[in-house]
């Protein structure tokens, strides 16, 4: 897509939105995630091909298509999150709320705070998760600050408020928002590099902040704070180092999650102009340097090298065929879509599709879902997908 079609679909997508045609979808996180200050920037250039890998060539391609669909179970405003919770998924909506999908249907409201989050753009209500009879949110406020809030749950009832930590923000787009509670039972929390396009402040590689990371903590107060860094952050003792970071060079981590059976740890990474990534650490293992804003996939930004020590993605694809923004989703380990147990299976924003990267490669599922913005994983390993245009999908076999 050239700057001057990208400049027009951000245009209507505005015009759209002024005049209430529909909620924000694509462009709403997508065009201002990568795009707010195009104006300082020259026009993208066509991705060359990806470099063959070097090493004994990869296997045949999975013989036969995958047999996905989706499966439309509600409609509900702008979801962008979810959780298994019982027999239904607490599902988060953009504008503030959080709610109990149960059966196909809203049964409740758990949590209401419409009044705190912006409504701007790629920000609001962007990440939650559940622990016991907790309920942590991230999202972000009227001034575009992030916040990290702990509530107590009675039944499907959320309380008061305690905050774990708050980032202010350099610029607004590039919020991160992701939530999950590891293997380790540890908190994880994605924060995007905060800044417009290129990451001039060069937070992606400045460990003395959390912009550009994966924070890991423990939401327990301790030594003064609201909560516990674990002792074997990877940073902790480093010299002008946030101890809390567990990830670095990031450019907004759109979604990760672990790996249920392995517990190894897999992140979307949304690119600036030319590729979308697939970052990959096996289970434990933190203080990876993923690149941003040296490295863009595994290729140089700006003229930047790789980093000593950094990694470059496990899969990448370009911005071909309307493609724009990778939403990180899963490894499938439920039983009801045969032939991709053990695959990754995530999408676009833009075009919608969900696909699944095998080791060697990524073949579409089958499902397109419009403004796919989240995945989400019930307790049997099953998948789901949400759109910013508010339908709220279960992956099904064909």
């Amino acid at each position: 897509m050239t700057h001057s079609q990208r400049a027009a679909a951000v245009l209507l997508v505005v015009t759209l939105l002024t005049a209430g045609a529909q909620p924000a979808g694509a462009a709403g996180r997508r065009h201002h995630h990568r795009h707010n200050h195009r104006a300082h920037t020259p026009p993208p250039v066509t991705p060359p091909p990806p470099t063959p890998p070097v090493g004994p060539p990869a296997p045949a391609q999975p013989a036969g298509p995958y047999n996905g669909t989706a499966t439309l179970l509600a409609t509900l405003v702008q979801p962008v999150a979810a959780v298994p919770v019982g027999g239904g998924l607490y599902v988060a909506e953009k504008t503030g709320k959080v709610v109990v999908l149960s059966g196909g249907a809203v049964t409740g409201t758990v949590l209401d705070i419409s009044g705190l989050v912006s409504q701007a753009f790629d920000q609001g209500l962007l990440g939650i998760a559940v622990a016991g009879s907790h309920l942590y949110v991230d999202y972000t406020d009227t001034v575009g600050d992030i916040h990290v809030v702990e509530y107590t749950l009675t039944g499907d009832v959320a309380g008061s408020p305690r905050e774990l930590l708050t980032q202010a923000h350099v610029d607004f787009p590039h919020d991160g928002g992701n939530l999950v509670f590891g293997p380790d039972g540890k908190l994880y929390i994605g924060v995007g590099d905060g800044d417009t396009v290129g990451d001039p402040h060069g937070n992606g590689q400045s460990l003395g902040t959390w912009l550009g990371k994966i924070l890991r903590i423990e939401p327990t107060p301790s030594g003064g704070r609201p909560y516990t860094v674990p002792a074997d952050n990877p940073f902790v003792g480093t010299a002008g180092a946030k101890p809390e970071i567990w990830a670095y060079g990031l450019r907004n981590p759109w979604r990760f999650s672990f790996d249920r059976s392995g517990g190894d740890l897999w992140i979307g990474d949304v690119g600036q102009d030319l590729w979308e990534e697939v970052d990959h650490a096996t289970v434990g293992r933190g203080g990876q340097n993923y690149g941003w804003n040296l490295r863009e996939g595994s290729h140089p930004y700006n003229g930047g090298a790789l980093p000593p020590g950094a990694v470059d993605p496990v899969f990448e694809y370009g911005h071909t065929g309307g493609n724009c923004s990778i939403t990180g989703g899963y490894v499938y380990r439920g039983s009801r879509i045969s032939g991709i147990a053990g695959d990754y299976v995530f999408g676009d924003l833009c075009t919608g599709q969900v696909s699944v990267f095998w080791g060697f490669g990524a073949r579409p599922l089958g499902p397109v879902v419009k403004d796919l913005v989240s995945f989400a994983e019930d307790a049997a390993g099953e998948l789901y997908a949400l759109s910013l245009d508010g339908g709220v999908y279960r992956i099904d076999p064909a």
